[in-house]
């Protein structure tokens, strides 16, 4: 995983080791538990495929010109379940291989880290351009990795993070197409008419929403997600 997991697994094993976490006092215990909830709400938006599903529904929402339909609330849960059932594999081998053991006493805190970033480590590693690997592989001043699982998460994760953002944008934008080309047949309507004082968009949206019911926008959209991380 490169020298840096390398010293932070060191180092979590030393801290293991003495015992300091134990001995500390419980209020601190409970304030390393929050930091380490935190920790893992920016892991959620930046391992997984939350960053691509909540940037392509809010494409839609702004494709439909809906305004706040449906709202925020809405478009944050449908993408934080659709990021389970997309990561669902991941995460089960994750659970197999680290966290029942360590449920189970087999393994130490250092072995599970080390046992889960294996498989997410491999997802990141199947949704990243090689292209966004290489330039920061180029700024980093590293050697190429022999093997896809030798790139040190401190370069996979900001690659990753960038490609998943390419990708949301590519599909966002294929998103945009059709509903561009009804306002731009809206417009050319009301002028042709001679009613150019009617805002267009007043127009398109009820169109928008129709033809969006009527192909089952929502379907093709969690569908073409779900695909897309094939």
């Amino acid at each position: 995983m490169g020298s840096e997991s390398t010293d932070i697994i060191g180092l979590l094993e030393h801290v293991q080791e003495s015992g300091a976490l134990e001995n500390l006092a419980p209020p601190l215990q409970v304030a390393l538990f929050l930091g380490a909830m935190s920790l893992l709400t920016m892991g959620l938006v930046s391992l997984t495929a939350f960053t691509r599903i909540v940037i392509v529904l809010s494409f839609v929402r702004r494709a439909l010109t809906t305004q706040e339909i449906p709202p925020n609330p809405v478009i944050l849960g449908l993408a934080i379940f659709m990021t389970v059932f997309v990561m669902a594999p991941t995460f089960q081998r994750i659970t197999d291989d680290a966290i029942q053991p360590y449920l189970a006493g087999d393994m130490s805190t250092t072995v599970v880290i080390r046992a889960g970033s294996v498989h997410l480590h491999d997802f990141m590693v199947h949704q990243t351009r090689r292209k966004d690997l290489a330039v920061f592989i180029h700024m980093s001043g590293s050697e190429f990795p022999e093997t896809p699982a030798a790139t040190p998460m401190r370069i996979l994760i900001p690659a990753f993070i960038i490609s998943e953002l390419k990708t949301s944008f590519i599909m966002g934008f294929l998103i945009y197409i059709p509903f561009l080309l009804i306002d731009l047949v809206v417009a050319t309507v009301l002028m042709s008419l001679g009613m150019m004082m009617m805002p267009p968009a007043m127009m398109s949206l009820p169109i928008k929403i129709l033809l969006f019911i009527f192909v089952d926008g929502w379907q093709l959209v969690t569908q073409a997600l779900s695909a897309s991380f094939g």
